[in-house]
């Protein structure tokens, strides 16, 4: 599960602007910036050629593409944040901190991302008694200690549990259960600063990749503004 909100750009004229600079070109900048609501931003014909241009020709040529700055909202499972804190550098981050506030509420489904797991949504809550220690075959039959979504439950329970004894005890016994127990599709909230260089890259290597969370976050990124011409290119 991968939840995106309040994307938002800033930028666009000092990159434009300044996308200029190495040959003194300023004179042929056509594009027109919005003031008081007067006009939509559109990029003109002569600084999109440019800008198109630089953007395929490499990282160097293209740094302009660094200043165009692109703020967000994203609530992702654990083990698609290490993924994406391989992209350290341009990028800022805060995040829902769970050193601090992970005892702050009782755990619930919904907390995680669980939507791929073996036998979720089963009805037989408790299996009935001739299935306890059966062999588990995956999608066939399972063995209630066994079953992944038994598992994850089981564990949401102790999980609970202790936050219960830590919250009553005070006891630092109890927190270092919640987090050495806490599992990888555990959902962190982050507040991230990017830019479209970045972004560039990330969706050159993730547009295709295993995860769900990455193709999510890919089409957010072929839905900001000159998307395809800017970030995604000729590669398309």
């Amino acid at each position: 599960m991968l939840k995106i909100e309040n994307v938002e750009t800033f930028g666009w004229e000092t990159a434009l602007r300044g996308m200029r600079n190495p040959k003194n070109s300023w004179a042929k900048a056509d594009t027109m910036y919005p003031h008081d609501g007067d006009w939509e931003f559109q990029i003109g014909p002569n600084d999109m050629k440019l800008a198109k241009t630089l953007a395929d020709a490499g990282q160097v040529h293209g740094k302009f593409l660094r200043m165009i700055v692109v703020t967000l909202d994203v609530t992702a499972p654990l083990y698609w944040w290490k993924e994406f804190d391989t992209y350290k550098v341009g990028t800022v981050a805060n995040s829902c901190s769970t050193m601090h506030k992970i005892h702050a509420k009782e755990f619930t489904e919904e907390d995680f991302s669980t939507e791929h797991l073996i036998g979720k949504g089963k009805d037989a809550f408790p299996w009935p008694e001739e299935k306890l220690g059966a062999e588990w075959i995956p999608d066939e039959d399972y063995a209630y200690d066994t079953c992944p979504a038994w598992i994850f439950n089981n564990l949401l329970s102790v999980l609970n549990a202790c936050r219960e004894k830590f919250i009553e005890t005070g006891e630092k016994k109890y927190w270092w259960q919640l987090i050495q127990l806490l599992p990888s599709s555990y959902n962190q909230r982050r507040t991230i600063m990017l830019n479209y260089a970045v972004l560039k890259n990330i969706y050159e290597y993730r547009k295709d990749h295993k995860l769900d969370e990455w193709h999510v976050f890919c089409d957010m990124i072929r839905a900001l503004p000159y998307a395809n011409e800017l970030i995604i290119g000729a590669k398309e």
